[in-house]
């Protein structure tokens, strides 16, 4: 089931931002705040007299009680979620926006699949994007992430930062990798881009120069034929940027990965694509293989991106063994096992986000569940004629 990460606010008290937001990190009312933007997080009444006898000043009630009279006595800063997020705990980051009064979760705790969006911006309109770009200023969202990145919990695995494309953002996006590698010295961050902005070699050098030891740029090649991965992203002369940008990251030693959506215009050309990157890019450091989330643009574009993953089984279990053949790292995303070759199986990942991942009835009695993907609960999901458990024998 798809869990809610933005939503309205029942009711909404203060937390006033300059621009659009205030930050705040979800506490035990039983504790102290340790910071400004702590917040109570409240279900219960006793929740309520802890979070008075603890001195919080900011409080968010989780369907609980939320009586704004009497929390106006004690809270200046106050709104109340329905139960919808019942999910958040300790330690979660939340954007409050009083003047909309809407909520958004910026970041989970106990998750393993936060993302950051940095910008809807982006100079390329590919066929499936799941984040439609809009041509807006959203400046003021790096500096939400920036205030975030303070109240993130320092022994966090991973995070990504997405888009639209990030390193349209410029300076900022770098001053906001910098705050990573400061701040979450021991957490790997993965920026997903279109790699283009790395044909510059400046861009490649402010890169490298951060001297971040886990972090990554994971870049789309949709072909080994340049019309087609600029038909794919819509834009001309995407292709030759792109591996300009991978070549000169390498050269640099920079971590780089590359993804490759799969869909009726790159799924049947998949074994050709992962032979010319065998050959070509051999030194990357990984290789993603994904199955298509039916979101977004993917919708829109449906009676040309559709096919079946059993209709490209066998290419895409050729393609697999062409890279590991080769000795390069590859991954299988966000495709059940039952639609995938045995072969593959040992390369496929539970890699959809917690968010917004799920599993059909007739999983309930596959042996291979536990090490499944699942699928996509977003958007409008499909899913193929050859979904059905696989029985323990």
């Amino acid at each position: 089931m798809t869990l809610t990460l933005r939503g309205p606010s029942k009711s909404i008290r203060g937390f006033e931002a300059e621009v659009v937001s205030r930050v705040v990190r979800l506490r035990s009312p039983s504790t102290s705040p340790q910071r400004e933007a702590d917040a109570a997080l409240i279900r219960s009444s006793s929740d309520f007299d802890e979070a008075i006898a603890s001195g919080f000043r900011n409080a968010i009630c989780v369907d609980g009680p939320c009586d704004m009279s009497e929390s106006e006595n004690y809270f200046p800063n106050y709104a109340s979620l329905d139960s919808r997020f019942d999910y958040l705990g300790e330690g979660d980051v939340l954007a409050v926006e009083a003047s909309g009064k809407r909520v958004r979760t910026l970041y989970r705790r106990a998750s393993k699949h936060n993302s950051f969006l940095t910008t809807e911006r982006c100079n390329h309109n590919c066929l499936m994007c799941s984040q439609p770009p809009r041509d807006i200023d959203d400046a003021w969202i790096l500096k939400e992430i920036r205030d975030a990145l303070t109240l993130v919990d320092p022994t966090t695995t991973a995070f990504t930062f997405s888009g639209g494309e990030p390193l349209l953002n410029g300076e900022a996006f770098f001053d906001l990798l910098t705050d990573c590698r400061d701040l979450l010295p021991n957490t790997s961050i993965h920026v997903l881009t279109n790699g283009r902005a790395f044909a510059s070699s400046e861009v490649t050098k402010s890169w490298a120069g951060l001297n971040h030891p886990r972090l990554m740029a994971g870049i789309p090649i949709y072909s080994a034929v340049d019309h087609i991965h600029d038909y794919v992203v819509q834009a001309h002369g995407a292709f030759d940027e792109t591996v300009l940008g991978v070549l000169k990251l390498k050269d640099r030693g920079q971590r780089v990965e590359i993804r490759v959506v799969l869909h009726a215009i790159t799924a049947p050309r998949i074994a050709e694509t992962c032979r010319w990157l065998a050959r070509n890019l051999p030194f990357v450091d990984h290789i993603a293989l994904m199955g298509l989330e039916h979101t977004g643009f993917a919708i829109a574009n449906d009676d040309l991106l559709w096919i079946d993953p059993v209709d490209y089984r066998d290419s895409l279990a050729e393609a697999v063994g062409v890279l590991a053949s080769s000795g390069m790292h590859v991954s299988v995303y966000n495709l059940t096992r039952c639609v995938l070759a045995p072969s593959v199986w040992p390369y496929a990942v539970q890699s959809i986000s917690d968010w917004k991942n799920g599993y059909l009835k007739e999983c309930e009695q596959c042996s291979e569940k536990p090490m499944c993907s699942g699928f996509f609960t977003s958007g409008r999901p499909r899913h193929s004629r050859g979904i059905a458990p696989i029985l323990a024998t």
